[in-house]
């Protein structure tokens, strides 16, 4: 069956426009039919980011689980990481997080986690999908069985108490003098106070949500603020979340930016060396810089390459036993702690490793200069350009010439009509030139 709603990350689009309160009714309904096992009172999970329109989404999908019989408990602004760990702690039998992530305002999202805290796998969507698209009236709850809706004031608490716990108890960050970047999003509360509790000096930036700008020139995506704010106030480091605080990124003292490829480094070391790893290895996408895979090498783990998602990379992390893995743009996945990535426990795993090395931060978090790496776009109106004899070629050519000393990366956009071109390699003129020709072929096969 097609997949209408649901894409790699849960549904989304446009707020009023693909997301409107109509679909996030059904949506209720639907999720709530298929968590509808065995004869206990159930009940659902719902958390939020600080967008606008989550208000609007959050009552429909109220109206919607209540319909089928589903008990609501309304955590309000909270991380996803945090749902996820929620969802599983509560005993519920679903959670749904409001959000776009890393997106504008004006778009949002409806993310979905199974009772044990993961998210939904292809064939528990595609159930979903089917009652979407056809008539629930027949499956409403009778009158003495809806659900009831509260709304959880102690949520906080409890998520920032997990994250501590992910540290030893006597872990302490006294002196660490902090900037904490929230993005304006669903990590405005709990980041800075974790953060406090643990003895950093706090200086807190993207804190003030209004419903309009969450991701706005700060966050993850846009670090320069949290890079300035660094060096203006002489922290030792920045920690930058996204909107909804699965992903981080880092900046140093100098005001530098750490990605996720650096993180993953550290804290594969860290690990290694309290021998905490599962697998002498990580799991990461075929977008992560070659010069973490020699990284890692050296220290005698290996680094497995999964497509772009973060969702592939945690079930290759599941199917095959590993408990660290992530993305370059900073989903950091800790298996041992949390099911999906956590910007704010990974961050303490890196402060953890400061604190331990006793080295600013531009030297703990730099842990192999990376390759260069040149990523080019290019824009078709149909067809198949991958298909084209010309581009074949053209690619078996740039391979041959990189040989051993880089590797190159061509694949579709799964949500625009693009083609992008990835090199990276020892040698940046060699590595510019082969993605040049294949830019070329690609295009003279698009036109």
């Amino acid at each position: 069956m097609a997949r209408k709603f649901f894409g790699t990350d849960g549904i989304r689009g446009r707020a009023n426009r693909t997301i409107t309160p109509e679909l996030a009714l059904r949506v209720g309904m639907a999720a709530g039919l298929v968590f509808h096992r065995g004869e206990h009172r159930h009940r659902v999970v719902i958390g939020k980011d600080t967008r606008l329109s989550g208000y609007m989404i959050e009552n429909a999908l109220v109206a919607g689980f209540t319909s089928v019989g589903m008990d609501v408990l309304l955590l309000g602004p909270m991380p996803t990481p945090a749902v996820a760990m929620l969802t599983h702690s509560m005993r519920a039998d679903l959670g749904v997080m409001i959000s776009a992530s890393h997106n504008p305002f004006d778009d949002n999202g409806i993310k979905l986690f199974g009772p044990d805290g993961y998210k939904l796998s292809d064939a528990i969507e595609g159930q979903i999908e089917e009652l979407l698209s056809g008539d629930m009236s027949a499956k409403l709850a009778e009158p003495s069985a809806m659900g009831r809706a509260k709304r959880l004031e102690s949520v906080h608490a409890r998520y920032i108490e997990f994250a501590k716990r992910t540290l030893p108890r006597t872990q302490s960050f006294e002196g660490l003098r902090v900037v904490v970047d929230s993005a304006n999003g669903a990590g405005y509360r709990v980041a800075p106070e974790a953060l406090w509790e643990l003895g950093c000096e706090v200086i807190s930036i993207g804190d003030k949500p209004d419903g309009f700008n969450i991701n706005r020139e700060v966050g993850s995506t846009a670090p320069e603020a949290l890079a300035a704010k660094v060096r203006e106030v002489r922290a030792d480091i920045g920690i930058a979340l996204d909107g909804d605080a699965d992903r981080v990124l880092i900046v140093d003292e100098k005001g530098h930016l750490v990605d996720g490829d650096q993180l993953m480094a550290v804290v594969a070391e860290s690990f290694q060396e309290d021998g905490r790893l599962t697998r002498p290895g990580i799991v990461a996408t075929v977008m992560s810089n070659l010069g973490l895979e020699r990284y890692l090498s050296e220290l005698g783990l290996s680094l497995e390459r999964t497509a772009v998602g973060d969702r592939y990379v945690l079930e290759h992390m599941r199917t095959n036993g590993f408990n660290v893995g992530g993305e370059q743009s900073g989903h950091i996945i800790l298996s041992d702690y949390s099911t999906t990535g956590d910007g704010l426990v990974a961050a303490l795993q890196v402060l953890a490793m400061v604190q331990r090395r006793q080295r600013p931060v531009s030297e703990v978090c730099h842990r192999f200069d990376p390759l260069p790496q040149i990523l080019r776009n290019v824009r078709y109106k149909n067809g198949r350009p991958l298909e084209n004899d010309g581009v074949i070629k053209a690619i078996a050519a740039a391979e041959l010439k990189l040989n051993s000393h880089g590797r190159l990366l061509i694949r579709p956009s799964g949500t625009e009509p693009v083609i992008r071109v990835m090199g990276e390699g020892d040698d940046r003129d060699l590595v510019e030139a082969v993605v040049n020709d294949v830019v070329e072929a690609v295009g003279s096969a698009a036109a």
